[in-house]
């Protein structure tokens, strides 16, 4: 997979140092970029396993251990009564059959990105209307359906620049008039959508999708 410039953001990301504006324009980047998607997912799992095992990892015990030159595989080891050691071909059978047969059929659930305390889920949201060049200005934009209790929050954008944002539970929102009439015929025009969860978490996010209004017939 080809390396991204933007690989050096997502610790940065991740660990909440990156400013509204830069972390706003990352967010777009990695729900469009396979190769970022991919690096977020592994230092979820890493960060996730440090905060879950920190205290066993780094405890005084396994630091004297060192000290004394146990290896790995005695530490390991440890763990084990004679019993259980006795176990662990069958353990392993067992853990075989699972792959071949069940592994398959199996789905897994969306990725989750660990950013300080929260999560974001490696979902997108589907952008109905309009998404494509349209003849008048428009008066309601509409995206798929992200669940029960879900707010979203709607920006539009004028070559780049917003033009207006708010927020709804609503898939959809009628435009008021005062801002359609801020929007001429033959501009292009851009909108997004985001959607939070009732903790004011980041869930899900729209691609940025441009559109025209051209002048009709």
């Amino acid at each position: 997979m080809k390396m991204c410039k933007c690989e050096h953001l997502i610790d940065d990301y991740l660990f909440n140092r990156l400013d509204n504006e830069k972390k706003k324009k990352f967010e777009e980047h990695y729900f469009n970029c396979s190769y970022c998607f991919a690096k977020m997912v592994e230092r979820d799992e890493l960060i996730s396993i440090i905060k879950q095992k920190g205290d066993m990892i780094f405890q005084d015990e396994y630091v004297v251990e060192e000290e004394k030159g146990a290896t790995w595989f005695e530490k390991i080891a440890s763990f084990f009564t004679p019993k259980q050691w006795a176990l662990i071909p069958v353990y392993a059978a067992l853990l075989l059959i699972v792959i071949f047969v069940f592994i398959p059929y199996f789905k897994p659930a969306p990725p989750q990105f660990f950013i300080s305390e929260d999560r974001v889920r490696g979902e997108s949201i589907t952008l109905i209307s309009p998404v494509i060049d349209i003849r008048t200005v428009p008066t309601k934009f509409e995206w798929e359906d992200s669940g029960e209790d879900v707010e979203y929050k709607i920006y539009i954008y004028d070559n780049g620049e917003k033009l207006w944002a708010t927020t709804t539970r609503d898939n959809f929102i009628v435009l008021p008039e005062k801002i359609r009439k801020r929007m001429t015929l033959g501009e292009k025009y851009s909108w997004e959508v985001k959607a939070f969860s009732p903790e004011g978490t980041l869930i899900a996010i729209s691609s940025k999708v441009h559109f025209k209004i051209t002048k009709g017939e």
